[in-house]
């Protein structure tokens, strides 16, 4: 598996090196015959059809004079982890056939460094006009370095069609809306699937346990506990939910109760109340989405794009998606609900040749034009925060003031140069806790005397 792994991730560095050198030796001059001055520009990222439509847009408005020509790394073969160091590898080789890039908000600082200033490119007026959280990841040592393409949040999922089920569904639903604390969402748990026993654990991923296929109620709640970034969002999440940030001033957090808090839950949903199954200590995002509905699963942490036309069409219009509700995800008792904010942000690398291009092309990405096709067609949020304020729009959808409020109460993991080595770290050891490998104590405890050393977890892929 490892070997296989290896194998894979370097077979497609290798195709995604090959792809720029065919179109460089192709067109040395950017295009050939009557275009011969069409300037032509390469932006890296996962292209969904949200995506090439705002693409195909802007090639057709610029035709004749740029084109941009998309390099895919779709979310369904490489996780966030595997697109950072793809885009790593080929960057440090300095070459200027990428022209921009997307990375996860919370990469910037380590992307900066081969990354354009953005300062005199993007107008005042445009950067006074998208959403402070948003551009709060686009600055490293006060110097802007990259522009949000759209924001994310975390939230919940919910099959309303199994809650009804429940005798008292109205009072259970209007709690799910405002946020459940993790004590009631436990409870309602036993209410809705009481615990199966042991023989009727034994379900593997990809086949339900056998206590959810005869009522129709599968797996309870569903999270992505895998060793990735993703788990750290949950973490992160939590610690923010008891006012406790996962790194205060520089320094790491990792030794209080509060991490202690946030970690025991985590292994105790798996482990103890049965809330979610074994499986998720090997499912990222897209596997946990599979397993959702392939499972009848009742709950879904998530991200907005899950209900996108791609993933629609990737599930075969699935009856599931006509009975998914959206909810804020669980809050502890006594605290204040909050999510913990995702979304990708823009670079243009500082080795490009075509500059001025590359910048009419970001301009156009965080144009309104640009920003509701990615809405409408893939549920990515818009970072223009006057679209939130269009009440004409807001009619068409919704939807947008239920994000914006999720939004307003959002929170960033943090934004540190060596972050990357942190996540990679502390995913590895809060995975072998929920795995019930390591206690949490010593979880935490040796999570943080290897990030505080500052050696590099080498992990078996």
């Amino acid at each position: 598996m490892k070997f296989e792994k290896l194998f894979y991730v370097a077979i497609s560095s290798i195709v995604i090196v090959a792809f720029i050198l065919i179109t460089f030796i192709s067109s040395p001059s950017g295009s050939s015959g009557s275009d011969s001055y069409v300037k032509k520009i390469y932006f890296v990222d996962h292209i969904s059809t949200a995506h090439q439509k705002v693409i195909d847009k802007f090639n057709e408005k610029y035709k004749g004079q740029i084109e941009v020509e998309a390099i895919n790394l779709p979310f369904i073969k490489f996780s966030t982890n595997e697109r950072k160091e793809l885009l790593a590898r080929y960057l440090r080789s300095k070459s200027g056939r990428i022209d921009i890039f997307s990375v996860d908000q919370i990469w910037v600082p380590r992307f900066a460094k081969w990354a354009m200033p953005m300062e005199k490119y993007i107008s005042r007026f445009s950067r006074d006009n998208l959403l402070k959280f948003a551009m709060q990841s686009c600055y490293y040592k006060d110097t802007l370095v990259a522009i949000p393409l759209y924001i994310d949040i975390a939230l919940m999922f919910y099959r309303k069609d199994l809650l009804e089920k429940l005798p008292e569904y109205k009072l259970v639903e209007k709690k799910i809306k405002e946020s459940i604390t993790w004590d009631d969402f436990i409870l309602l748990k036993q209410k809705l699937s009481p615990s199966p026993t042991p023989s009727q654990r034994e379900g593997v991923l990809g086949n339900p346990p056998s206590f959810g296929r005869g009522r129709g109620v599968g797996p309870f709640f569903l999270f992505q506990a895998d060793d990735f970034e993703g788990l750290i969002c949950i973490f992160a999440e939590m610690m923010a939910n008891q006012n406790k940030p996962m790194v205060i001033d520089g320094n790491l957090q990792l030794n209080t109760e509060e991490a202690k808090k946030a970690l025991q839950l985590l292994v105790d949903l798996v482990n103890k109340y049965n809330v979610s199954p074994k499986e998720v200590i090997k499912l990222k995002e897209n596997p946990s989405y599979d397993y959702f509905i392939a499972n009848d699963g009742v709950f879904l942490r998530g991200w907005t794009s899950f209900l996108s036309l791609d993933s629609k069409i990737s599930y075969n219009y699935n009856p599931v998606f006509n009975n998914l509700e959206k909810a804020p995800t669980p809050h502890f008792t006594g605290y204040n609900p909050v999510s913990v904010f995702g979304g990708w942000n823009l670079m243009i690398s500082k080795f490009s040749t075509k500059i001025p291009e590359a910048v009419k092309f970001v301009n156009y990405l965080i144009s309104d034009e640009a920003q509701k096709i990615m809405y409408e067609e893939a549920f990515f949020l818009p970072i223009n925060e006057k679209i939130y304020k269009d009440s004409s729009y807001e009619i068409a959808f919704p939807d947008l003031k239920f994000y914006h409020k999720l939004l307003e109460r959002g929170v960033h993991r943090p934004f540190l140069e060596n972050y990357t080595n942190i996540s990679d770290v502390l995913s590895y050891y809060l995975n072998l806790a929920i795995r019930k490998e390591l206690t949490v104590e010593d979880a935490l405890k040796m999570a943080s005397e290897k990030i505080n050393s500052g050696s590099i977890l080498i992990k078996s892929i």
